[in-house]
């Protein structure tokens, strides 16, 4: 597949692997990096080496597809990369609506690793947190699998509908809308936890109409008899011009049978964050208002936080220091922060309602 996300007459741009197609494992960490003097600085010498990381552990098996791919979240972007900043970046805003709620959670950095074998995802996490330890604390990690032909724990196929070659760069790749910041793309995740047996216990018909899907066929149940509440009614977005706005999901099931945790890791790719944001707002608070996804009886929402990948070459960029200030400089991170490294969080967290 042929990737054209970079400006006209841009020099070449290479995109992170968020179009790499979905994989048996995976591994999700999201960290918050300490206040530490000289903390920023090991975090941009890891997004500088980050590829050849990756090349280093996927030497042990080339077949098996490792990738991964780094968010930077919207307190830490002023002082690890300087300079302009992402259009959409900034905090995950929480919904809430009749006692649903898509809670905000802190997160300075993801790591989105994926490989057909978890050994492999296990062995590049472990790296990366040998370059980073006592730097960040890590404030969410999951492990998911591939489970029974890319099914959900509630039994149904997840990422029918993702974009493919180009439909998928047009998704999840900004474009000449913010050339600053083209081949990046914006992320967020969300931990659900399920009630499994609250869901086991209703009828497959009933599961079908929340779904909007066949169970066991994986077909779309037709206009006439989807219900407007239906899970994939209100995922669906379209711009003015009545054309469909898509993302690119990779979600994952995880879980641990002998503490009854069952879940989906949602983790959401888009060219702008605003359209995940309505798939939300349309999940939880319902269109029209109440007319909410009734997928929501049965999972929680324990986390949520916004990120923005930057491309492997403004990724590898960072390791040479903050990216050149192209900004007024009274909208610049101050210059002690970037000369000592010094992520100066006490001044962030008035500003930042995810503290």
């Amino acid at each position: 597949m042929i990737v054209t996300c970079e400006p006209a007459g841009a020099a070449d741009i290479d995109p992170q692997a968020v179009l790499a197609p979905l994989t048996g494992a995976a591994i999700f960490l999201v960290a918050v990096v300490t206040e530490d003097t000289g903390s920023a600085d090991v975090v941009r010498g890891v997004c500088g080496d980050l590829a050849g990381l990756v090349r280093g552990v996927n030497q042990r098996d080339p077949e098996s597809h490792l990738t991964c791919v780094t968010g930077i979240g919207d307190r830490l972007w002023d002082t690890l990369a300087g300079g302009p900043r992402p259009a959409g970046l900034h905090v995950f805003s929480e919904i809430e609506a009749g006692g649903r709620r898509a809670v905000s959670t802190p997160g300075d950095l993801l790591f989105h690793i994926r490989s057909a074998r978890m050994d492999m995802c296990f062995e590049l996490a472990r790296v990366l947190m040998n370059r980073l330890r006592g730097v960040v604390r890590i404030v969410d990690e999951v492990h998911g699998f591939k489970y029974f032909g890319n099914r959900d724990l509630i039994g149904f196929v997840d990422g029918t509908e993702n974009p493919t070659d180009n439909a998928a760069v047009r998704a999840a790749l900004i474009g000449d809308e913010d050339p600053d910041f083209a081949c990046g793309s914006y992320v967020i995740v969300q931990k659900y936890l399920h009630d499994l047996p609250g869901w086991d216990a209703q009828p497959v018909e009933q599961q079908e109409r929340i779904i909007g899907r066949e169970k066991l066929s994986d077909t779309e149940l037709l206009d006439d008899v989807k219900p407007s509440f239906a899970h994939n009614a209100l995922t669906q977005i379209v711009d003015d011009n009545g054309d469909q706005v898509q993302i690119l999901r990779d979600n994952m099931p995880f879980g641990a049978p002998g503490i009854d945790e069952f879940g989906t890791y949602f983790i959401g790719y888009a060219r702008s964050p605003g359209t995940t944001e309505q798939m939300l707002r349309n999940m939880f608070i319902g269109l029209p208002e109440g007319n909410y996804d009734r997928l929501l009886d049965f999972s929680t929402a324990v986390t949520g936080t916004l990120f923005f990948v930057p491309s492997a070459t403004m990724l590898e960029s960072l390791g040479d220091g903050p990216l050149d200030d192209s900004t007024d400089t009274a909208d610049a991170p101050s210059t002690t922060a970037a000369a000592t490294g010094s992520l100066e969080i006490g001044s962030l967290r008035g500003a930042s309602p995810d503290e």
